[in-house]
């Protein structure tokens, strides 16, 4: 700890009650919150059970299942009332890998790691096959190899070169790059508030490949057609960011109920890739063999979500609602420790403060861990829809009586600040909500929108919802949707940085005299 940071500290805290502006901070609440949440964690032993002991959590799967139990157990042992699983609405099959054999056995044996993307089939037991180079330029390309494909295994004809990496994986922000945040303005002075949120081109980009937008896309899916008719093993694909052992894998196909198996597509390292590519346009025969085995659950295609809280103590403000949340949801390449474990442990560590100092909220607390997340914000979306909204798409009486919606969902950095979403009038609140904390390097408040996560479903209805800012570390470089996301790229100081922070606010917006200002229309 600096000693700056030190100082500040013992000054703020020998004041049992300070305020700033309008807002008055209990600080003898704040201290019982640093000291339960920094020196009495249980963070980590959140992250391993919905990690490592219930694996990946794509949305309906077993894996998600499992979690999804285990949090609502967890939060219910720990004292919360109402905890549940709690259905937002359809969704669609869950998918679980059950088996995952890929090599190449001529001209020589090679074995290849490599993950099928999610709700694709598998090859009905062991499959053996000569690897297919399909030169895949349009459509009508693809005329030239019909009756070619039954018992291979595709390969597209796209040689990328390896580039190495020559920055840092893991980085944190400078101060500098957290002052020009502090100093954005509303783009033209006043209207729309810039969006800082570099992951939010990316995450819109993988949405558009999921759906199958673009020319190349299109291609690639009457290629699996053709390749499925005919009866080809299945085939293996690549990209640039599958590098130095990690490999980024998402969807590979639809998903509702009434949808077929998707063709079998196994996401491959670029070095394996070209290793294979190479040796079939030289004229050799590539031989292999695949094992894969996947699991459909097509019985209840309902979406969940958890959901618990701690009811409100005040007479007059105990119907009012402060909500905490994460998506529970991953990927299936590694744990989804990262994206975003990380946010539905520090969510429930912060449940678990408030309960463990006795805490009695004058407004209901509530904790709301999220399903589809990654398909679009489903699980969110459906909840704000049936808990805030009328039949008509209008407000209800709970949107009324709601105060605000606090985020994360950016992997395993450490809070730094938080975006506003262009909502003015919350600065000065949570400026002076930081300041117990700025000597854990949280205080930068920025008038920026952040995109491409739940807080979003909130703020699209007009509801307070709001994402912290964290340092990046390794998320955009490594472990997003990659088998590198596993529970030993987190960082339990940061994590434990984040969950008293969230308390801390929690706690806040619960005892406030007035709810969280809305933004004006």
């Amino acid at each position: 700890m600096k000693k700056v940071g030190l100082g500040l500290l013992v000054i703020i805290l020998s004041i049992p009650m300070w305020s700033i502006g309008q807002e008055t901070v209990d600080q003898a609440m704040m201290l019982k919150i640093r000291e339960e949440g920094l020196q009495r964690s249980k963070i980590m032993d959140i992250a391993f059970n919905l990690t490592d002991k219930n694996g990946s959590r794509l949305t309906n799967s077993e894996g998600y299942m499992r979690a999804a139990n285990y949090a609502k157990e967890t939060l219910g042992g720990w004292g919360l009332e109402n905890a549940m699983i709690d259905a937002w609405g359809e969704f669609g099959k869950g998918w679980d890998l059950e088996k995952m054999y890929l090599a190449m056995t001529a001209p020589y044996y090679k074995p290849l790691l490599a993950f099928p993307k999610t709700w694709t089939s598998g090859t009905k037991g062991l499959k053996k096959g000569t690897l297919l180079v399909i030169a895949l330029k349009d459509s009508a390309s693809l005329q030239a190899y019909k009756g070619q494909l039954k018992g291979k295994l595709i390969i597209i004809d796209q040689l990328d070169a390896y580039k190495h990496s020559f920055k840092a994986d893991a980085v944190r922000y400078t101060d500098d790059e957290l002052l020009k945040m502090a100093a954005a303005t509303p783009q033209g002075g006043g209207g729309r508030p810039q969006t800082t949120d570099t992951a939010q081109m990316r995450r819109m980009r993988d949405q558009f490949a999921r759906s199958g937008g673009g020319t190349a896309m299109r291609t690639s899916n009457l290629l699996k057609a053709m390749a499925k008719e005919e009866g080809a093993i299945g085939m293996v694909t690549t990209g640039v960011r599958n590098h130095d052992g990690t490999i980024f894998a998402q969807g590979g196909g639809a998903y509702k109920g009434t949808d077929p198996e998707n063709f079998l597509d196994m996401a491959l390292g670029i070095e394996d890739y070209n290793t294979l590519l190479r040796i079939a346009k030289s004229g050799t025969t590539v031989s292999m063999e695949a094992d894969v085995k996947a699991k459909f659950q097509d019985k209840d295609l309902q979406g969940y979500n958890v959901i618990a809280e701690i009811p409100g103590t005040d007479p007059l403000l105990k119907d009012e609602v402060v909500m905490i949340g994460a998506h529970l949801d991953s990927w299936q390449t590694g744990t989804g420790s990262t994206d975003n474990a990380a946010g539905s442990s520090v969510m429930m560590e912060a449940m678990r403060i408030l309960k463990a100092i006795g805490v009695q909220p004058k407004r209901t607390i509530r904790i709301g861990l999220w399903s589809g997340e990654e398909q679009g914000l489903l699980g969110s979306r459906g909840y704000v829809k049936k808990t805030f909204m009328d039949e008509s798409g209008k407000p209800n009486a709970a949107h009324q009586k709601f105060s605000g919606y606090y985020n994360i969902d950016n992997g395993t950095g450490k809070i730094r600040g938080i975006y506003l979403q262009g909502n003015a009038d919350c600065a000065s609140i949570f400026s002076s909500w930081f300041t117990p904390f700025s000597d854990l390097g949280a205080n930068t408040v920025t008038i920026s929108n952040t995109g491409g996560t739940d807080h979003q479903a909130f703020d699209g209805v007009g509801l307070p919802g709001f994402q912290f800012i964290q340092d990046p570390i390794e998320y955009n470089t490594r472990t997003h949707h990659s088998n590198m996301d596993v529970y030993d790229h987190l960082i339990e100081d940061d994590l434990k940085q984040m969950a008293t922070i969230i308390a801390a606010f929690t706690y806040n917006t619960a005892q406030r005299d007035a709810k969280l200002p809305r933004k004006a229309k």
